[in-house]
């Protein structure tokens, strides 16, 4: 079987973990027990030994279509071909654990004829620990049990099942209006396979489950333009979300290649401090109050105290439980997707310097005390500390929030966001009337702004650039007005707008209305190989028109038709990747949590700005 491209896939998931299931019914990605355990099913990144657990029909001809159910994060795939019709219903019902006891998966997978007469196999292949553990396999009279050194999965089934090595496969054929289902889920070493549900009961564990969605959904409280794209993209981030913490996932997988066949392949799996801004913005500008409060509690778990002497007080990224510790491997025995080696899982990144990460959690902290809950003392006293770290601290050249490994510069968006840190407080302590050292805050800042102004500004380039040792173009400096820097019609903003807009063959970053991040001609970043369009990048720069835009009609326009050009490199049911390539295929991780908050927010401001235009 070949790999599926990256955008043939819809996500599916239980708030703790998610799998991919490709257009071809193949689920060819799952971590359990959580988003960043190790993969049961990782066909993604080897096609013969990664593992999956297909359902498809062998009819010849047979067409497949792929959508959500409205409004729902259950994904329904058919195969459509001449002797009948079949659709394959995928969801993972959300529930909550009592207190002290352990979430246990269901994946469940209902096969229906709706037409005619169908022939279909099933294939399930588990591969533990990244095809790294063995497993044995038991065929038992509700379906086929998998036992793993550390994780136990069993498949109900009311149809035969046999073995297949150390999987289970079975062919069978429905006829119109009957129905198979198939439940995969965790069992431990003294459960069983548990009988598989009735037709009945499975229809009413579907019906609980899209009640569930559409009742989320329902306190979404945008009305404006491109709803439908803005609601796949909450139901996506949602989808993200790990409940227990609150935490949000940059993405479910690991290693999928920003270059077909290079080596640009990360580990996505954890949680960025650098999305806590924009989660917040996002979600609270759409009414999802709950989830930026949990998504603020997490991260205030994450500050340290007063009595903890640290000599960096955060780091970039951290699992979804909060642990820190995030060691990068590289795994050999995998061939990854489409041959793009290495595999790595894990992320080396998390011990880099990034100084960004303190202004884009300043900016969380003061949108949610704005627009949410105010904070409370303690958090403050803890932020203080974050600030006067910065004060000390901001002069240092660091890796950037692209992560470059080609060393450590003095990076125009790592300054911004340092900026952004002292200002946020200074606001906060001034609304909130907290203590503060703002004398001393305000002259680091104003120290900061004047240093971006002089250093970050290129006069041959007529524009910003990415850091003080080069004069590349970087799309970061794209949220300079979004961050409340400039304004978003200063001359220097509007030339650097002007620059980035231009095509990379004669010195610009825009192609077809699609971003890159920045000019790997002109920038060392450490790595080989190449890379597609960073599609945040392309969000930020309609969000850059669009304030431009309000007193620039022209603009407005130019952010309009990029944004609906931007949507129609949404894959078939809404998901973006991290980049979009040279041909419009998806590359990176995916979904990618980044490029759906950006879709959020650039939708919301520029539905503002053209109703003010009316």
């Amino acid at each position: 079987m070949a790999y599926q491209p990256i955008e043939n896939y819809g996500m599916i998931g239980d708030l703790r973990t998610a799998a991919l299931v490709g257009i071809n019914g193949s689920i060819d990605w799952l971590c359990i027990p959580h988003f960043d355990s190790p993969s049961v099913f990782a066909a993604l990144l080897d096609d013969k030994k990664g593992g999956r657990f297909q359902i498809a029909s062998i009819d010849n001809g047979a067409k497949c279509k792929q959508f959500y159910w409205p409004e729902t994060n259950v994904l329904v795939t058919r195969f459509l071909a001449p002797e009948g019709a079949i659709e394959v219903t995928d969801f993972m019902p959300v529930s909550k654990a009592a207190p002290g006891e352990p979430h246990f998966h269901q994946l469940v997978r209902r096969v229906t004829a709706v037409r005619g007469r169908s022939r279909l196999r099933l294939t399930c292949h588990p591969a533990f620990n990244f095809a790294r553990d063995e497993h044995t396999t038991v065929l038992v009279d509700n379906g086929a049990e998998f036992y793993s050194k550390d994780l136990n999965l069993a498949l109900s089934a009311r149809v035969p099942l046999q073995r297949d090595g150390e999987g289970v496969e079975a062919e069978f054929t429905l006829n119109q209006g009957e129905t198979a289902v198939f439940i995969l889920h965790q069992i431990t070493s003294q459960s069983r396979c548990a009988p598989c549900l009735s037709v009945t009961e499975t229809e009413a564990s579907f019906r609980r489950t899209v009640l569930y969605w559409r009742r989320w959904l329902g306190k979404c409280t945008y009305q404006g333009r491109w709803r439908e794209m803005v609601h796949r993209s909450a139901l996506a981030l949602k989808l993200l979300t790990f409940e227990p913490s609150g935490a949000i996932v940059a993405a479910p997988t690991c290693s999928l290649p920003e270059d077909l066949g290079g080596v640009r392949n990360w580990d996505y799996r954890y949680t960025w401090i650098r999305d806590s801004a924009f989660t917040v913005y996002a979600l609270l500008r759409i009414g999802f109050t709950e989830e930026a409060e949990c998504f603020m509690q997490f991260i205030e778990s994450l500050c340290p105290g007063p009595a903890v002497s640290v000599e960096r007080p955060l780091q970039i990224m951290y699992r979804v439980d909060g642990s820190s510790e995030i060691p990068e491997e590289i795994l050999d025995h995998l061939e990854g997707y489409c041959g793009s080696r290495p595999v790595r899982v894990g992320n080396a990144a998390y011990r880099q310097l990034q100084l960004d990460i303190y202004g884009e959690l300043m900016d969380a902290v003061y949108l949610h005390n704005k627009y949410g809950a105010p904070i409370s003392n303690d958090l403050w006293v803890r932020l203080r500390r974050l600030v006067d770290w910065v004060c000390e601290n901001w002069q240092q050249p660091d890796a950037g929030i692209w992560e470059v490994r080609g060393g450590h510069k003095h990076f125009v968006y790592s300054k911004l966001m340092c900026w952004v840190a002292i200002d946020r407080a200074l606001r906060l302590a001034q609304q909130r009337s907290f203590p503060a050292d703002q004398d001393r805050w305000l002259k680091v800042r104003n120290q900061i702004y004047l240093e971006i102004m002089d250093k970050g500004w290129c006069p041959e380039r007529q524009a910003f650039v990415q850091h003080y040792q080069n004069k590349a173009l970087d799309a970061a400096n794209l949220t300079l007005p979004l961050m409340l820097f400039l304004s978003p019609t200063d001359p220097r903003m509007l030339k650097t707008l002007d620059a980035i807009l231009k095509p990379p063959e004669v010195g610009g970053l825009v192609s077809n209305s699609l971003v890159f991040r920045y000019n790997l001609n002109e920038t060392e970043d450490g790595l080989e190989g190449d890379e597609g369009t960073f599609n945040i990048c392309t969000f930020w720069l309609v969000e850059a028109l669009t304030r431009a835009g309000r007193h620039h009609p022209p603009r407005l326009e130019e952010a309009r038709l990029i944004f609906e050009r931007m949507l129609g490199y949404a894959n078939h049911l809404g998901l973006y990747a991290e980049e979009t390539g040279y041909s419009g295929e998806a590359l990176g991780n995916f979904p990618q949590a980044f490029t759906h908050l950006a879709l959020i927010t650039a939708a919301f401001n520029l539905d503002q700005a053209l109703d003010s235009q009316r």
